[in-house]
């Protein structure tokens, strides 16, 4: 690891002294932050809706390192450019980790010296999106395994004990439930909020900025993903510490950073032992800003990929509700609500690029039209992330998993088979739905 990440007082690009007389330059305009107002967003005068992607791979592709590849990082912002993508969900942390499947290398280890190529990588990323007029969304650490995530931190301060997902001797949900331990471990907690500290208070390497003065950052997230626990059981028992975690990260964050919004990063009711008093408890903290949701047909078995046409019917009844019960919650809330994650499967389950997606596609424009029907009836659903942009990438095995030397990232993480869910620069279709709903919710 390289050397450690500390807030430097050095003001990069000052205002110059010009003239005999020594006259200040006027200052340039102030940025214009992506912020809330009641359940809308806006970004300065302007409404702002979300038209978004996730690419959690951004600041590896962003690396001046074997890892990286600067140029398809540039090609394929340019692509989503294209579309009308405004938003892009990106990783800002992986953690050093004995878990199966997880990604290497990674922006921090146990110690307190952090990856300073990876954080390049992130400063380069945020700064081409800059470039762009993009917005990312950055997530913090992760629930599950395959960033190293909660697991990990609790490996580092508890003596070694971990358990690896979809491991048998260790079923479901003793993964998710032993990952909730890190609410209220301390400790653990501690080393986290010494990476929030580092990377929020962080000044970019490229373009001189704070990253708090950075409008091409919307939001920081706590993790991807956070949950109370597996089992109600458990979850039950870790509310009142995953609670406090919520919103104490989020205070921590916004004591850094006053520009940025906030927001946890949970599934929403799913991730929340199916609970609505859950996710209104887990957003009702000041510090946190908006409200998160995913929608995952397949994981959540409303989808069989190998009969999508006779498992469609239950696909959308559930999605409408899903959402509707998530509108629910924003409204009582008063705040915006975003679907930053979402994702369906090709037909008969291929996970090659350019196979047909004719189901996958409808999904899309369900979603789609859940965020349309909500923007324009002033409804708090501002927008959509979907999951995820795959690009120019290729799986580069021919069982389509993920080995810790492959660089040729696509949408899926690597624990997941490569190709599942990723939208490939070859695949016209699905672009073609993008880009007609980053149209048309701009309007």
């Amino acid at each position: 690891m390289a050397v450690e990440i500390t807030r430097r007082d050095l003001l990069v690009g000052a205002s110059a002294v010009v003239g005999a007389a020594g006259a200040l330059a006027a200052p340039s305009r102030p940025p214009h932050f992506v912020r809330t107002s009641g359940a809308r967003f806006v970004n300065g005068a302007a409404p702002f809706r979300v038209a978004g992607t996730n690419m959690w791979y951004a600041a590896y592709l962003g690396a001046d390192a074997p890892i990286g590849n600067r140029d398809r990082l540039k090609r394929e912002l340019d692509r989503l450019a294209a579309l009308g993508i405004n938003n892009i969900r990106i990783l800002g942390s992986s953690e050093f980790s004995p878990l199966k499947n997880s990604v290497r290398p990674t922006f921090r280890n146990r110690t307190s010296h952090f990856n300073e190529t990876l954080l390049r990588g992130l400063d380069h990323a945020l700064a081409e999106m800059g470039k762009r007029g993009m917005t990312a969304v950055i997530y913090l650490t992760n629930f599950w395994e395959w960033s190293g995530g909660m697991m990990t931190y609790l490996y580092w301060t508890n003596g070694g004990r971990y358990i690896n997902m979809n491991d048998p001797a260790h079923p479901w949900p003793e993964f998710a439930d032993m990952s909730s331990e890190f609410y209220g471990h301390a400790a653990a907690v501690r080393m986290f909020d010494d990476y929030v500290r580092a990377v929020v208070g962080r000044r970019n390497t490229v373009t001189g900025r704070l990253y708090r003065d950075d409008p091409a950052i919307m939001a920081w997230q706590l993790a991807n993903e956070p949950r109370p626990g597996g089992g109600d059981e458990i979850g039950r028992k870790h509310m009142k510490a995953y609670l406090a975690w919520i919103d104490g990260s989020a205070r921590l964050i916004k004591s850094i950073d006053r520009n940025h919004l906030v927001s946890t990063g949970s599934e929403g009711t799913q991730g929340c032992l199916n609970d609505a008093q859950c996710v209104v408890d887990a957003h009702r903290s000041p510090s946190v800003d908006y409200v998160t949701a995913h929608i995952w047909p397949q994981n959540w078995s409303w989808a069989n990929p190998k009969d999508l046409p006779g498992t469609w019917p239950t696909v959308e009844k559930n999605t409408r509700d899903y959402i509707a019960q998530q509108l629910g919650i924003a409204r009582g809330l008063n705040k915006p609500l975003v679907i930053e994650e979402f994702g369906f499967p090709r037909d008969h389950g291929s996970f090659e690029p350019g196979t047909p997606t004719t189901y996958k596609d409808r999904f899309y424009q369900l979603i789609y039209a859940a965020v349309l029907d909500s923007v324009h009836s002033g409804g708090p659903l501002q927008g959509c992330n979907f999951w995820a942009w795959g690009g120019e990438g290729r799986a580069q095995h021919p069982d389509h998993h993920f080995r810790r030397s492959d660089t040729s990232y696509v949408g899926d993480p690597p624990h997941e088979p490569q190709g599942w869910y990723s939208v490939f620069d070859v695949d016209r279709s699905t672009q073609a739905v993008i880009r007609d709903y980053a149209s048309a919710v701009k309007v």
